[in-house]
């Protein structure tokens, strides 16, 4: 229930706040365009009939606004713009309009709040999202190389690509071959894509020495170490889910999957009932890593060395939940390819279950 006198809404951009504040015992309206100054912002809430609540929808601006309000005593919250509920007959969208429909549904109670992560947590969660445009962009490189070569005929076939031997190949026999077939003009295209392959390879691999210090030494750390227990999530994919998620006890083991969109859509009236693909709403990020994650317990479970050093790092209690898990999902997986299910649609099945037994090992006292 809504227990502040004035409820104000903010339209958040980079140069400009436009605000709108309703008194809820006069009914009278306030507005005013304000600069992105917080102490600015502040003054101008003090000045307004109160106590004061205050929303905004979460964007690029992030969540300093939200912390400075909260410092000074003053009700924040940051709404998901995804689950505002709009007129759908309105057709007139301005800053002014979005401000003042924050402050209404904010006094009704029908706006969902966004968790406000911890200025730490939100440092991790920036230096492995970093790691992951690392990554994409490493993808980008080596496809712009080789794709450069395929169109002139040149394809490596010594096996797997990317390795120490591609390497060797590429700095010779394919830079001879491209030459001599193009001329030495395409070398110069040659070193810049192979220039920006071995750049990015070095950036991605400063970020990931930085997330296994900071997975092995840091608030993060035993939380790490009981979702390692599962196969498939190591000191990368471990801290991910640590930051990303934040706090897993707003989740049941059930209701996470919804969460990161691996749950079915559906369509509903009276006896009718269809689903279809998955949501795909919520955190790409955490959904694209419990994807991948899910293809590990394809293969028949072993304890492996690898597995078995991060069990060493757990608590007995995430051991034996890790392989209990270990061991459902493996089977699930047989189940899935008995009934000759597609590799792909069993893959995100397995992502929707992985999810669940990570929050049990998150929430593991």
């Amino acid at each position: 229930m809504f227990t502040e006198r004035t409820s104000v809404g903010l339209d958040v951009h980079a140069r400009s706040v436009v605000a709108a504040a309703i008194d809820g015992v006069t009914g009278e309206l306030f507005q005013s365009r304000l600069t992105p100054s917080f102490d600015h912002i502040t003054a101008w809430l003090r000045d307004l009939p109160g106590p004061v609540a205050v929303a905004y929808e979460a964007g690029p601006t992030g969540f300093g606004l939200c912390r400075h309000l909260r410092s000074a005593g003053i009700r924040c919250e940051v709404v998901a713009p995804s689950k505002l509920h709009r007129p759908p007959g309105d057709r007139v969208k301005t800053d002014a309009k979005d401000a003042l429909l924050l402050a209404r549904l904010l006094r009704i109670g029908e706006i969902t709040s966004v968790v406000i992560p911890s200025v730490d947590q939100e440092a991790a969660r920036d230096l492995v999202r970093a790691r992951e445009d690392a990554r994409a962009d490493l993808t980008r490189a080596r496809h712009r190389l080789s794709k450069l070569l395929l169109r002139h005929g040149i394809v490596y076939s010594g096996g797997g690509a990317w390795t120490g031997k591609h390497d060797l190949w590429l700095r010779t026999e394919a830079f001879a071959q491209l030459t001599t077939t193009a001329g030495p003009t395409i070398g110069v295209t040659f070193d810049a894509h192979y220039d920006a392959v071995l750049a990015v390879t070095a950036r991605r691999d400063r970020l990931d020495d930085a997330i296994e210090q900071l997975a092995a030494g840091s608030e993060f750390t035993p939380l790490v170490r009981r979702l390692g227990c599962l196969r498939g999530i190591g000191d990368l994919t471990g801290l991910a889910l640590a930051v990303e998620i934040g706090d897993w006890h707003r989740f049941t083991g059930r209701s996470i999957g919804s969460f990161v969109g691996l749950v079915p859509t559906e369509s509903s009236s009276g006896a009718t009932r269809a689903q279809g693909a998955i949501t795909k709403t919520g955190n790409t990020h955490v959904r694209r890593l419990l994807v991948e994650a899910a293809w590990h317990h394809r293969r028949p479970y072993t304890l492996t060395k690898t597995l078995r050093d991060r069990w060493d790092l757990a608590p007995a209690a995430a051991r034996a939940r890790g392989d209990e898990g270990n061991r459902r999902l493996h089977a699930r997986w047989v189940r899935f390819i008995e009934r000759r299910k597609r590799n792909t649609t069993a893959d995100v099945a397995i992502a929707r279950e992985l999810a669940g037994w990570c929050w049990s090992l998150a929430v593991l006292e």
